[in-house]
């Protein structure tokens, strides 16, 4: 099971062609328990200059993260880390962006997107690599919180396939985790979109086994929420009870008319979340939104 650490500084420092993450003292800064950054869609390439707009997105929201008076208890980028299909320029290029809030001691979660290429991102960012996989061949974790328990999954099926899949056997692990996890609110996340609940029922990139998926989370009351990227949109919707959010991509959209790039931040309680849009662009209509969601009972 890959790293996740919630209460220890990392670093990161480059070997070569290899980038490896380290721990250092604990951060001093204030953190919200009940705060999480969710970001997506990042599409860090190994070409893009310092000035472009895609890595300049991620590093103001990086920016944007460190000067809260109260840091994020996590920050779960999920999934399409790299540009297109996941050379080890773009993981290098990546980490460094990245690296300020490793540096500060904020606790960074990463998923996998059908943009990326699992091997090469374990060749780069070393520590992320399980000894024993809880999951063969798939990128899986579970974040405990103070008032909630996040579940990491790995919907890339192939690199650059747009459909995702997660595999009986991930499906298996995940029931499995979240009977061991009933203790608190389960939000679980994946790259990829599931094909029901709304409008993203119809784009073609979804999940490919979402009904096998939904048999499982409907069954269990605390699972509240099926948070995704992939689209380069943002919508909210609901299927059996379980809220599922859309969050926008944090480098590009491809219709500026429809929709903007972001980040999103969730606060969190054992009744329900509040969900806060941000925008690069100030004045879009997107910008400090706040959607309050109440979970099921």
């Amino acid at each position: 099971m890959p790293i996740h650490l919630t209460s220890r500084r990392q670093f990161i420092t480059q070997l070569g062609a290899a980038v490896v993450l380290g721990q250092v003292g604990a951060s001093a800064a204030e953190v919200d328990e009940n705060l999480i950054a969710i970001l997506n869609d990042t599409h860090i390439g190994v070409q893009h200059p310092e000035s472009a707009s895609i890595p300049t997105n991620l590093r103001n929201t990086i920016a944007w993260l460190l000067a809260l008076p109260k840091r994020p208890a996590a920050v779960v980028i999920n999934g399409d880390l790299a540009l297109k299909d996941g050379k080890p320029g773009d993981y290098e290029h990546f980490a460094k962006l990245i690296a300020p809030l490793r540096e500060a001691g904020v606790s960074v979660h990463l998923t996998m997107g059908n943009h990326d290429d699992r091997a090469v991102f374990y060749e780069v960012l070393k520590s992320e690599k399980p000894g024993s996989p809880a999951v063969e061949s798939k990128h899986v974790g579970v974040v405990n919180l103070a008032g909630a328990n996040l579940f990491l999954l790995d919907s890339l099926k192939e690199t650059m396939v747009t459909q995702g899949l997660l595999g009986d056997a991930q499906v298996t692990w995940l029931t499995k985790l979240l009977d061991q996890h009933a203790d608190k609110p389960a939000l679980v996340f994946a790259h990829h979109n599931p094909r029901l609940g709304g409008d993203p029922l119809h784009f073609p990139g979804g999940l490919e086994d979402s009904e096998a998926l939904w048999k499982e989370l409907a069954a269990r009351k605390h699972v509240k929420a099926y948070i995704h990227g992939h689209i380069h949109h943002r919508n909210f919707f609901e299927h059996e009870g379980i809220h599922i959010l859309n969050t926008p991509a944090t480098s590009y959209v491809a219709d500026k008319k429809t929709s903007t790039t972001g980040w999103t931040m969730a606060s969190l309680s054992n009744t329900g979340g509040s969900f806060t849009t941000h925008t690069h662009l100030p004045d879009h209509e997107w910008n400090g939104v706040k959607v309050d969601l109440k979970w099921r009972v």
